[in-house]
């Protein structure tokens, strides 16, 4: 029976995506851990490896489709001793367990947190059972094998495979079912499985009145574009946002700055963001009420500083994390930073380097932004909008004076965090960054 190559969910609010191109052909043997495909998802472009081997026996899904749902058959894979003639009314429904198209769905799939829950439903029921491991290494097996042996309690690793290179094939279970005296199956098991959850209907979405516009050009949005408003909308109506503001005074910091870089060398230069990075980590870790998620159930109040950066991108932004930058330096932030929004520029970020992050920063001071309210990424409980530094009057010892301001608005969850929390947070971000050197200790 060919095994069907399902379209994988490779971020958690991937509900469908682009099949941006084929790196297999009809016909081709593919292994283990060879690249068959690059998915563009609503965050980035990633390659997509074979989990079975086989031999490309019918490609679904052209390469530039657009709007594949999640879980819907791209291809199909013919196993060993099998045929062109095994494609013959092969079933391409994706509700069958018999196959998983990609490492995610045959593993762990991440969390659908911020996902639709009917979108995750089928995702679930779609997924083979995972192979079982041995010494450490997970034992080859064909998916209608391990199905068979999920479903009748056979340990896959006690299996002698007859298969290529030892893999476990149906005939192998059938032979250690046959060795072993017949169990009944619980009432649970043998309860016909409940029909997956009917998809919910679609949203009414914003469809303003467009009589009188000018000509005009339609762009279609992009998985990415529609992620971000969906998300956004949930966040402004859903999350109780109230906004605190400070002026930071920088000719210190930007001083410090030019010092580090002087004596950096090539290879390293300090912005201000990495300082901002840095000051809101230890604030953070002066104030951990502040590092706060709401839920439903209980506030998570997360140990480490885990800081989500707004980085612009074609088509739309997306927010690498700096993990636990409290730990860091202000080199080893930079260097991370570097990275992270280089590869989000190439579109090559992995779902680790996005997913997760307790509190998020977004900087438009480059583009001369003085000051703005940021909206929340849920589920954080914070975000920090920092403006541009620019000369302004300032009045000190009782003199008028002139000085570097840096304006800086934090938009809080008020079910998570409190006005005075947050009060207390900004108080120190503010110290930090007009002290520099402090951040050095």
């Amino acid at each position: 029976m060919p095994v069907k190559v399902l379209m994988p969910a490779l971020s958690p609010t991937m509900t469908e995506g682009t099949l941006a191109k084929w790196h297999v052909k009809e016909g081709d043997t593919v292994e283990s851990g060879d690249v068959i495909a690059e998915i563009e998802t609503d965050k980035a472009t990633m390659e997509v490896e074979a989990v079975d081997e086989g031999k490309i026996g019918k490609i679904l899904v052209a390469e530039g489709s657009e709007g594949v749902p999640v879980n819907e058959v791209i291809a199909l894979l013919l196993e060993e001793d099998e045929d062109e003639s095994a494609l013959d009314g092969a079933d391409t429904s994706a509700a069958d367990t018999s196959a998983a198209g990609s490492k995610e769905t045959k593993e762990t799939a991440p969390a659908k947190e911020d996902a639709p829950a009917a979108a995750s439903a089928p995702a679930e029921a779609s997924q083979a059972p995972a192979a079982p491991v041995s010494g450490g290494e997970r034992v080859k097996a064909s998916p209608l094998a391990r199905r068979i042996a999920s479903n009748e309690g056979v340990d896959l690793a006690a299996v002698t495979g007859s298969g290529p290179r030892g893999r476990v094939v149906k005939r192998d279970v059938e032979a250690a079912m046959s060795s072993k005296p017949a169990e009944k199956k619980s009432d649970a098991e043998a309860a016909p499985s409940a029909p997956a959850a009917s998809a919910a209907p679609a949203a009414s979405g914003w469809n303003p009145d467009l009589t009188g516009l000018p000509e005009y050009e339609e762009v279609p949005n992009s998985g990415m574009r529609k992620t971000i408003a969906r998300r956004l909308t949930e966040s402004k109506q859903q999350v109780p946002h109230f906004y605190l503001t400070v002026d930071c005074e920088l000719d210190n910091l930007l001083a410090t700055r030019k010092q580090l870089n002087e004596k950096a060398g090539d290879g390293v230069k300090i912005s201000v963001n990495d300082f901002v990075i840095r000051a809101v980590s230890l604030a953070l870790k002066k104030v951990p009420a502040a590092n706060a998620i709401w839920t439903d159930k209980a506030t998570l109040m997360c140990k480490k500083q885990d800081i989500s950066v707004a980085v612009a991108i074609e088509g739309g932004l997306i927010t690498p994390v700096v993990r636990d930058a409290g730990s860091k330096g202000l080199a080893e932030i930079s260097g991370e930073m570097k990275a992270l929004a280089g590869k989000a520029r190439d579109g090559k970020l992995k779902p680790e380097d996005y997913q997760g992050g307790t509190f998020s920063v977004s900087n438009l001071g480059m583009f001369g932004i003085k000051e703005f309210s940021a909206i929340i990424n849920p589920p954080q409980g914070c975000i920090l909008a920092v403006g541009a530094g620019e000369q302004r009057p300032v009045v000190k010892d009782g003199a008028l004076a002139i000085a570097t301001v840096m304006s800086c608005t934090l938009s809080v969850d008020h079910r998570a965090v409190d006005g005075a929390v947050g009060a207390e947070f900004m108080a120190e971000f503010k110290k930090l960054i007009e002290d520099p050197l402090s951040m050095l200790l």
